[in-house]
């Protein structure tokens, strides 16, 4: 087992690796930014050491410092948590090169599931279900053919990145030039990297996504699913486990898959299989995402099972200590992000020094939070300020459970979601577990 770990990330993931380290006892050594000086994760961790300025290019996404404070720590892996370069197949190699444990999959693996048009034929031969679509087109002329051929409506996206950028959708032909170098432009500006391929809209659909933990002995297992549907621009706002929408036998269908599809990419450590799920019971392949999710937390609280600790375990070397057979699912979690914006003024991000905070309590309520009173947040990084995770026996008591914890988190001195994630579950098609992917962007179109 590893006696020291880097975790070259900021904010609620950092004090969630660091935490689950030193229940482990393991080290600890954190980087940060100028911004980040009065950071939780800072304060936590048993060393810590400031990376560059405020911008990320120059801190958190620098390689070439991380790798020097690892060396100069000792210590023996890093953990990427995720965002950043948690999915860059470089940054992995280097850490490679460096003798250094990179606590996630190989940088071959990343590469390949980070390009978004590779996965879809990986997982196309997988055996796993993919979006009728195309491979990367470059010519606006023959995308175009390609799109009479789909049919619209249809999606173009970008191969590289995440986080919703370099996707458009196109409603019919005369707006697909347009479109297609608009998303062209969006992924070179946001990854370096314009190339787009052309994928059937499907709609309405569930965003429905798999976790799976793999170790080095090719042993896979499949912790269920969650429901990811409550979106706003492809951003995730509530996550749950189970998804009510998906009956047993699906599920099986499903978990089958995603264990198949990550034995056969070679995969190891905690990784997310995304899917859209549609009104049939059909499932198709979205992206595979090569760490931990936000929305971990929800899994861990019907599974028991620590996934953070298992990454480390597994990256050490340690085989999984349980089957697909010995799992067990107990009880309904839902999970809601808080963000530092204000919902009812077009969702303006909000930063500034939190002057009172009053976080909800009680038997299975959990709060993953970097932020204390007197912090303040900068308004460099992703809005994000905490997640709100309860569990319950049942959904409904689940959805109560959540009500009541929304109403009594305080936070002043920002701004932040959490009236606006009360309407959401307040919502019939959130009560009835029908909610779909367009449903927020339906919803905010009608004023609500």
């Amino acid at each position: 087992m590893f006696t020291k770990i880097l975790i070259a990330n900021r904010n609620e993931i950092a004090v969630r690796v660091i935490r689950a380290c030193k229940e482990m006892g393991i080290a600890t050594v954190a980087v940060f930014s100028e911004a980040d000086r009065e950071a939780l994760h800072v304060k936590l961790a048993d060393e810590s050491y400031c990376i560059g300025s405020a911008l990320p290019k120059n801190s958190y996404l620098n390689m070439e410092n991380i790798i020097s404070v690892a060396l100069a720590t000792k210590s023996e892996a890093i953990h990427p948590g995720y965002g950043f370069l948690s999915e860059n197949p470089r940054f992995a190699a280097m850490c490679e090169e460096n003798n250094i444990t990179f606590i996630g999959p190989t940088a071959d693996v990343i590469s390949k599931m980070g390009d978004k048009d590779m996965a879809r034929q990986t997982m196309k031969e997988a055996g796993f279900p993919v979006i009728p679509g195309t491979e990367v087109v470059e010519d606006v002329d023959e995308a175009l053919t390609f799109a009479d051929i789909i049919g619209f409506p249809l999606l173009i996206k970008a191969r590289a990145g995440g986080g919703g950028k370099g996707i458009r959708r196109v409603d019919d032909r005369e707006s697909f030039e347009s479109a297609f170098l608009a998303a062209k432009q969006e992924s070179t500006a946001a990854f370096g990297d314009g190339a787009v391929y052309l994928e059937k809209y499907l709609a309405p659909v569930k965003h429905i996504e798999m976790q799976v933990l793999a170790d080095h002995f090719g042993n896979v297992v499949c912790l269920g699913e969650r429901d990811c549907s409550m979106q706003r621009m492809n951003q995730k706002l509530i996550e749950e486990s189970p998804a009510v929408s998906v009956p047993d036998v699906n599920r099986k269908r499903m978990i089958d898959a995603a264990v198949s599809a990550s034995i056969a990419v070679g995969y190891r450590g905690a990784g997310t299989i995304e899917c859209l799920y549609d009104q049939n019971g059909d499932f198709y392949f979205m992206e595979m995402n090569t760490r931990l999710q936000v929305e971990h937390p929800v899994t861990e609280s019907i599974t028991g099972v620590d996934l953070v600790k298992w990454q480390i375990r597994i990256a050490a070397g340690l085989k999984l200590g349980f089957t697909q057979e010995e799992l067990r699912y107990n009880g309904h979690s839902i999970e809601c992000r808080i963000n530092a914006e204000s919902p009812y003024n077009n969702f303006r991000p909000s930063a500034g020094k939190i002057e009172m905070l009053h976080t909800p309590g009680g038997p299975w309520v959990r709060f993953d939070t970097a932020i204390y009173h007197g912090y303040t947040v900068p308004p460099f990084y992703d809005s994000m300020v905490g997640k709100l995770i309860v569990t319950a026996n049942t959904r409904d008591e689940s959805i109560r459970k959540m009500k009541a914890s929304l109403c009594e988190l305080i936070i002043e001195g920002i701004d932040h979601n959490g009236e606006f994630q009360l309407d959401l579950l307040s919502q019939e098609a959130f009560e009835n577990g029908s909610y779909t992917t367009d449903y927020v962007t339906k919803m905010l179109s009608k004023g609500r």
